[in-house]
């Protein structure tokens, strides 16, 4: 109840847009006494928000802490369902982990679990995944998608292409996708998506969309060994970023994309995945648990199953495998 009325709370005073909003207008609206709006706006300033608070006037935010928290993030939403409801905590061993729980318990679809960050964060093939503190995004979402459970690796694309126009939203900067969902800037490594799911044999029950995002690390933050394939957001653009911001537009893009793949299917997500596809035409060499394939990117099957065909013309089906272009 408490996380519901701190949602409306921070709606009202989105929807404000900085302008004053009164006590009572804002007591209507979440449904709860003045005296309730004063503790909430209280708690608002001991998370490290600047609320100006003027009789007959009422309140607004000033300014609002560099943090991931439920609150920040919900200051500017523009979602229907998606991130309404959120699950933060500061530190985490990883926010996959705490997703599954979460989906096993039954929460509704479209629920996030953030943190500033994670101690055993995990990549794709059960990597690590390296997540210091507020430097980052380290996310996970819970989706219930009625679909079969075949189509479930189609999200991953879904997400890769909603977090790139993500990144075109809040930056200059010109994302690009490396099968099936490593998000490039100039050819460094800014964000990994890993897609679990809960399911039986015929019914999905949740899929878990785990999203890692480099956004304000320095080149020094990162181990030596990472320093040549992994960058950030700030590194390429030479700008700060604010990470509640390209949340909030990842949210947005992913319902949008959702929406409309619920809608039409995977046809219009697999032609915006491959505008931003780096490897297509291009020789690369897929690495499998069984074999080493080099040939040329054709595409991806409406499965998101990538296609390469070598140079004595056979076309090969990737399924999962590690990408170097040549």
């Amino acid at each position: 109840m408490q996380s519901e009325l701190r949602t409306k709370l921070m709606e009202a005073l989105s929807k404000a847009d900085g302008a004053f909003i009164s006590g009572q207008e804002i007591a209507e609206y979440i449904g709860c006494s003045r005296t309730a709006v004063w503790k909430h706006i209280e708690d608002l300033r001991s998370e490290g928000y600047r609320v100006e608070a003027v009789r007959k006037k009422g309140y607004r935010i000033i300014s609002a802490p560099e943090k991931v928290s439920e609150s920040e993030i919900q200051l500017g939403l523009e979602t229907r369902t998606i991130g309404k409801m959120i699950h933060y905590q500061e530190t985490v061993e990883s926010t996959q982990k705490i997703a599954h729980q979460l989906a096993n318990e039954g929460v509704q679809e479209g629920t996030l679990v953030v943190a500033e960050e994670q101690i055993s964060g995990k990549g794709r093939l059960m990597r690590s995944w390296h997540s210091p503190k507020y430097s980052g995004i380290w996310m996970s979402l819970i989706l219930r998608p009625k679909i079969p459970v075949h189509e479930a690796p189609q999200l991953t694309l879904l997400a890769a292409v909603a977090v790139a126009q993500a990144i075109e939203d809040t930056t200059a900067l010109k994302p690009q996708i490396k099968w099936p969902n490593d998000i490039l800037v100039n050819r460094k490594k800014v964000v990994g998506i890993l897609t679990e799911m809960q399911a039986e044999s015929d019914r999905i029950h949740s899929v878990i969309i785990g999203i890692g995002m480099n956004i304000n690390q320095q080149l020094e933050d990162f181990p030596e060994e990472l320093q040549e394939k992994a960058s950030s957001l700030l590194i390429e653009s030479g700008e700060t970023i604010s990470r509640s911001t390209v949340i909030q537009r990842a949210l947005y893009r992913l319902e949008k994309l959702y929406d409309l793949y619920l809608k039409e299917g995977f046809k219009p997500i697999k032609d915006l995945w491959e505008s931003y596809a780096i490897s297509l035409g291009q020789v690369i060499r897929a690495s499998t648990v069984n074999d080493t394939i080099v040939g040329k990117a054709l595409g991806i099957t409406d499965a998101g199953v990538l296609l390469l065909e070598d140079d004595k013309g056979k076309v090969h089906s990737v399924y999962s495998a590690d990408i170097e272009i040549q």
